[in-house]
This record gives C-alpha cells, structure tokens and sequence, in this order.
C-alpha cells in the first residue's frame, strides 16, 4: 500500500516547487513472537515463554517502552533482568534525534541476542500506521502512535496463554493505559536493588528540592540565540576549576586558532553549569571585572563567595543559560548520610571539575567503599546540588582492577570487549597465506630482519632490516604490519578500530585497537613466520640519510629480535 504526501514549496530564488513523498505500507511486518501462529516469519526473538518475575505482573509479557523511558531510563533498561522488550520504530527514531549516545546504547541492545530485543517497524505497518491530525504536535502525534503500535500487539497476540503487551511509560496521557515506569521496576522480584537506578522524574527532583531558590532561572534557548546574535551573550564551553569549586571560565571560541576566556566566580554566576557544558555567558560590567583566585576551596559542604584576587583583573560574566548538557555517567564514591535510615546521600566524583551529586539510594551500606558509578538526571534552582541516579559498582575502591577502570571510564578509552559483529569479519582458522596473495607482492623474507621490541612482546607491528648495496650505499628498511590486508574500509571491524584510535597500555593491561587474532598474530611479525608487510626504505651514504619511500606490499619474515 503506497500513502504520497503532495506539497508546493517556494525555493530561494523564488520558484514554486511541487514535492511529493511516498511512504510504504505493508501487512506483512512480523511480530516476533515466537508465540504468534499468524505472522509468517521465518525468525523470532521475543520469547514464548517471557516471564520477569514481578509482583504487578506475574503473567508471561513482553515490555513496550515508550521514548522518555528509553531516553531517560537507558540505565535499567541495560539492566540483564529486563528482556524480551520491543522497541518501535517511531521510539527508536526519536531517540535518534534527540540523544546520539543513548541510541548507541539502544542499539547494543537489540543486538544482544539473550537479551530478545525486537524492533518493529509500526510506521510501515498497515495497521499500526497513523496520520498527524491538524493541530496535533509531532510529539502527540508520536505518543499516539506508541499507544497505537500496543494496542495491535495485544489485538494481535489475544490468546489466553499469549504473552501480554506492557506499555511503560512517563507520559501523563499514556499513564491511563500504560503501566508507570517506576511501579514496575519497583515490582520487580528478582532485582529489589534496580530501583537505585531509575532516573529522578520532576515530581521526586520537587521533593528534593528545597524551599528557598538559590540560582537565577536560565533563559530560555529562542531568547539565548537572539542574545548571542545581537552580541549581548556570547557562547563558549564550561570549564570549571579543579582548585576552586566557586570558580570556572568559559573558552570562548573566535576562530579555529583563535579565542578568549571568560572568568565566572560565585555560585549564583555559575548557575548549576557543569564541566564541559555549552552555555551562554553574559559580561559584567568592567568595573565588576576579577582576577582569579589563588585560593584553593574545596566543596565541603559550606558555600561562600569570599574569593583572594593577585592576579591581573580578566573579562568576568556570568551564565545566563545552558545551551548543551554534556553530562556522562561519573565514577566516584559515596558520602553515607549521618541521618540515621536515610536514602538521600552525597556522591562525590572522581574528577573534581564536577560537583557533588545528591542521589537516592537504599543500599548505602553495601556501596560504602566501594567505586560507583552516577549519572546527573537534573539540577533544579532550590537545590544546592545536582540530583542523579546510581547506574552501578565498579569494585573496591583501592584495588588496582577497579582503580583501572576509574582511569578508563573517566579518560573516556574505549576498553569493553569486541562485539559479535566486529568479530564477524576476522579471517578464520587455521589461516595461511594463499598463492593468491602473493601476486604483486614483493618477497623480502630472504632478508635478516629483526625486531627491536622486548622478550615477550606479542604484538610486533614493525621490525628493521640493513644490508650493504652493490654501490657502497646501506639500505636500512622498515617493515610495517599490512593491516589492511585483513581490515576492509567502512566495515564493523574498521569502525571499532578508528574509534579506539590506538592500542592502550596499563601497568600488566593492555586494551587492543583491534581484535587479539590481528594484534597478536596475523598482523605481528613473529619469528620464522611468513606475514604480509610494507616495506619503508631510505638510502644513505655511510648512514648520510635521504628521503623515505614507500615500496609495493610485501612478504616479510622475523628472523629475531
């Protein structure tokens, strides 16, 4: 079934143009469920038998979370308790759009294989499709069209022994249909603690609040872009002083090499900003101008704007608004609470640029010394602290595994273990080098190459060979792992490794760039085995050098180190 969409647009040079769009529909879009009898599909991945041991729902269901919960709640939803979910395409495309970090997070999800993730494309579905209304906006229109998508599922799976259709959700027009996001997750059986990790919703960041307000409103961003337009704000990115936690400048960038930094100083100036933010700043009056601190304060609780200027007075402002969070999970360590019985405790982050978080928490005890991670879910005007959830426990605090992956997390160096799909497009085994292979190739393996790495290396992407020309002239040849050979551009494999970038090295830890079948074999020079290579020569008259060049691919063979 083909729905078009006909419309006239005016282009810039003043010309009408019609613009037509088609959108497909199909009915025969599968479920699945592999309890469905109706679909004709060929794969399933949410379970027939898809119980979560809960005290709302003690039923066989599968979970249906609409966009909030995904973007807000990602952290239970990573949870392994929580399975056989499906996620809609108006959910995933929204989440897409507004947070690129979680949609990644979304999408190691669906291709976990044990965890039954299943998309459904209800926008291209016949029955599940649904028109905007005039007037109606396009988030109503989206929130309509998830409690649409539910409906069919539990049309469509109606036998008494079917799993059920749970809509989880925030949204105040969904909550009369739909089960509470928080209800469930505290419903929870097998996972008591899961509830620590639900992000605050504004009803709870209210009652943590207090009563007094201590920031000024930030603008809102139609007013920010008109300032910064007009030249009264100006927009840069949020550092804050690791020394002075009532102090931060902001970098204003001019041009690509150049740019200037504004001082903030005084809590109310800072106005709940966060290291790294993009936030829009608004200049003092010269007269009102500082010079930084040489007082170093640290957060202990108190909150004086008393500031010890020696240096040179510098361009002060303060934060009038926020124009990008750039918030992340944070690793640190919990301040337990002296109110006896309480939840409500201080988490104090690592990295001392960020502040002090207020979490709620029922496990106080069981993370005290312990390295935990915590994620900023708000930071409202009447409370001197930002508010947030805890995401999990890293370790020990002290103990040089947990204290690795402190530095990792916070240093932002991607160490989990390489996915399925990476793995998919490693050569398999036994490998050997092919006939075929050889063709263009340059055979150096006559040579004595030798490594200069260590007793023990396994990953020798380079090694050195020097010989004596019939001219007099020395060669001295560098030969480099070929990992092309093996890493195609623009697949899951090359992707993986650009985004690690480079190999990282710990005391007795090393985090390959790429899968350990090519760092510490294919792609390693080992002695008295053939590997592919290119070869990097320079000519020099007794050691006098000249210019590198690059040859063809080679052959290459370590003779020793």
């Amino acid at each position: 079934m083909l729905k078009s969409k006909t419309f006239v647009k005016k282009t810039r040079g003043g010309r009408v143009m019609k613009i037509v769009r088609e959108h497909y529909l199909r009915d025969d879009i599968w479920c699945g469920s592999e309890a469905c009898d109706q679909c004709r599909q060929e794969s399933t991945v949410l379970q027939r038998e898809a119980c979560i041991e809960s005290n709302l729902c003690s039923f066989s269901h599968y979970l249906v979370p609409d966009t909030n919960v995904v973007l807000h709640q990602i952290d239970v939803l990573e949870d392994p308790v929580i399975c056989n979910v499906v996620i809609l395409q108006t959910v995933l495309q929204e989440v897409r759009h507004r947070s690129a970090p979680v949609y990644k997070r979304l999408k190691d999800l669906i291709h976990e294989e044990e965890r039954h993730f299943y998309t459904f494309t209800n926008e291209h579905h016949r029955e599940t499709f649904i028109e905007r209304e005039p007037g109606e906006s396009a988030n109503d229109r989206n929130d309509r069209a998830i409690r649409v998508a539910a409906k069919w599922y539990s049309e469509h799976l109606a036998k008494p022994d079917d799993p059920k259709l749970v809509l989880l959700t925030n949204d105040v027009a969904n909550k009369q249909k739909a089960q509470e996001i928080e209800e469930y997750v505290k419903g929870l059986i097998a996972n008591p603690e899961l509830v620590d990790r639900l992000a605050l919703s504004n009803d709870d960041k209210n009652d943590i609040a207090s009563s007094r307000v201590l920031f000024p409103e930030h603008l809102p961003l139609s007013r920010i872009q008109a300032g910064i337009k007009s030249g009264s704000f100006l927009q840069g990115t949020f550092k804050a002083s690791r020394d002075n936690y009532l102090e931060a400048k902001v970098f204003i960038q001019k041009d690509e090499e150049d740019g200037t930094e504004v001082l903030i100083q005084g809590l109310q100036h800072l106005n709940r900003a966060v290291h790294q933010d993009v936030v829009a700043v608004q200049l003092l009056p010269r007269s009102q101008w500082a010079a930084p601190s040489s007082v170093m304060l640290q957060d202990v609780g108190s909150a004086k704007d008393d500031t010890t200027t020696e240096e040179e007075e510098k361009p002060t402002g303060k934060i009038v608004g926020i124009i990008k969070r750039n918030w992340r999970p944070f690793c640190g360590m919990l301040n337990i609470s002296q109110i006896k019985e309480s939840t409500r405790h201080l988490f104090t982050p690592a990295d001392r640029c960020i502040p002090r978080i207020r979490i709620e928490t029922r496990q106080a005890s069981t993370l005290a010394g312990q390295r935990i991670m915590v994620a900023i879910d708000g930071w409202p005007k009447d409370s001197r602290y930002p508010n947030g959830h805890f995401v999990r426990t890293l370790g020990v605090a002290g103990e040089k595994e947990t204290e690795e992956e402190v530095l990792l997390l916070e240093h932002d160096v991607p160490h989990q273990a390489f996915s399925q799909a990476v793995l998919s497009f490693l050569p398999k085994m036994p490998w050997s080098i092919k006939p075929e292979d050889i063709v263009g190739r340059e055979d150096l393996r006559h040579l004595t190459v030798c490594s200069v790495d260590p007793p023990g290396c396994t990953d020798i992407d380079d090694a050195l060979h020097c010989r004596e020309l019939a001219n007099g002239n020395f060669e001295v040849g560098v030969h480099i792992a070929d990992v092309t050979h093996f890493i195609r551009p623009g697949n899951a494999l090359d992707k993986e490794a650009a985004n690690r970038g480079t190999t990282v090295y710990l005391c007795g830890k090393r985090i390959d760039m790429v899968p350990e079948l090519l760092s510490s074999n294919l792609c390693s020079l080992r002695s008295n085995v053939d590997r592919f290579g290119f070869p990097r020569r320079r000519l020099s008259n007794y050691f006098r050098p000249t210019d590198f060049f690059f040859s063809q691919g080679c052959l290459s063979r370590l003779s020793g180190r």
